[in-house]
């Protein structure tokens, strides 16, 4: 027994098992193995360390936006001018990554509260059983007071007086000008893995710079300053349609950097895209197109509290900062090459497949890729109550004299061929 103990730690310890293998020479199942590895050599190459880059690591970025509008408007309705700056038609004035620029308005004034008939089509009625008392109705303006106006035949709220119509857009848009109106975007990143701080203020971009430049995709990709018009036309919009009942548009501020290289490569990319708006070109939804909100400014006048309702369309920018930064790094480059390794196994399935059950010598393959044992007739050493090293000694000579005349033996599996057996 202390033998039996010692001889399987010595051979835990000492001995090596190595897969047994197989030479077949079969032309198709050769081509079908090299041409999967090739494809995973290939995948592995092209797909995992060229396109993906596999032996980097990747981070993303902390951002901060900051949002500066510039620009003059007029109008001229009815005879009453009047000249909007940026305090009038941005909205909220705060220069966040998104707001509003005001491009047409359907202006209310002098309202007050006080009781006033419904617009037409808003809750038509014949009598005052028709207008309950008390009730609201959804799209109304106010509280029904249970009184049907003979005049209009609508419900008479309360409600701020004369209540709002906006049934007719103006149009062309009032503020056409807001074509001209210029953006100028400021934004930082950092990564805080590798420890790198960017701003799209990249070098050769100083003040003298700035006051000169307007972004152009092809002449200036890293002006920080764009023109309205311009991105309206650049997100695939009509500027006089989306500006007639609102929209949004995303301005996309792309930081994919690669770290291997220097730092002053990593340069920001500007993208723009249209997400709704444009009822003739290409918001097919045409149930709530536009975008649009209502402002009022509140004042007093004759000690009566009055507004100005202002019913607000334009367009709504929203600034995206997107990002991936990639350097190298040991460890998922070993993983990318431990993982390409384990797949060249697929190989060896579809070869064993093809060779055990399709090929018509496979019953021939399957016994020389299998080496069949019966251990119920074997003896052991105790059966012939041998030394350890008597036994080993009787099996090395056994060992020898079949090696001895295994290329003599036609069965052998060192000399075995492929031949056709004719009973």
């Amino acid at each position: 027994m202390r033998n039996k103990i010692t001889n399987a730690i010595s051979d835990f310890f000492f001995e090596y098992e190595t897969p047994r293998q197989v030479l077949v020479r079969n032309r198709r199942v050769g081509v079908v193995c090299r041409l999967i590895q090739l494809g995973v050599l290939a995948y592995i190459i092209g797909w995992v360390f060229i396109y993906e880059k596999g032996y980097q690591s990747t981070d993303t970025a902390v951002s901060s936006v900051f949002t500066k509008m510039k620009g003059v408007g007029y109008t001229n309705v009815e005879g009453v001018e009047k000249v909007w700056d940026v305090a009038d038609y941005v909205f909220p004035p705060q220069g966040d990554a998104s707001f509003v620029v005001m491009t047409n308005y359907i202006i209310t004034e002098g309202q007050s509260l006080g009781k006033c008939p419904e617009l037409p089509g808003k809750h038509n009625c014949t009598s005052n059983t028709d207008c309950e008392g008390g009730s609201f109705k959804r799209t109304g303006h106010g509280s029904m007071t249970g009184i049907c106006d003979n005049t209009t035949k609508t419900c008479e709220v309360l409600a701020w007086c004369p209540v709002e119509d906006d049934h007719h857009i103006p149009e062309p848009p009032l503020l056409m000008s807001a074509e001209n109106y210029t953006l100028f975007i400021k934004n930082s990143v950092t990564f805080p893995i590798f420890g790198v701080t960017r701003s799209n203020l990249v070098e050769g971009i100083d003040a003298h710079y700035i006051s000169k430049c307007l972004y152009h995709p092809e002449k200036s990709p890293l002006c920080p300053i764009f023109k309205m018009g311009d991105i309206i036309s650049l997100s695939g919009f009509n500027f006089e349609t989306i500006a007639k009942v609102g929209g949004a548009i995303g301005i996309v501020v792309d930081w994919t950097c690669n770290f291997d290289l220097d730092v002053r490569h990593c340069k920001p990319k500007y993208n723009f895209h249209g997400l709704y708006g444009n009822p003739d070109e290409k918001d097919k939804a045409r149930a709530s197109v536009g975008y649009n909100f209502r402002f009022a400014r509140h004042y007093f006048e004759d000690k009566v509290q009055k507004r100005t309702l202002l019913k607000v369309f334009g367009i709504r920018l929203d600034i995206i900062v997107q990002s991936l930064a990639r350097k190298f790094d040991v460890i998922p480059t070993l993983t990318a090459i431990g993982s390409g390794v384990g797949i060249f196994g697929v190989a060896t399935v579809v070869c064993d497949l093809v060779l055990l059950y399709l090929l018509p010598k496979r019953q021939f393959y399957k016994n020389m890729k299998f080496k069949y044992t019966d251990t119920h007739g074997q003896p052991d050493n105790d059966s012939f109550d041998l030394e350890p090293n008597n036994y080993y000694g009787l099996e090395a000579k056994a060992e020898h004299v079949q090696d001895t005349g295994r290329y003599n033996e036609p069965d052998s599996e060192a000399g075995s061929t492929e031949t056709e057996t004719h009973k």
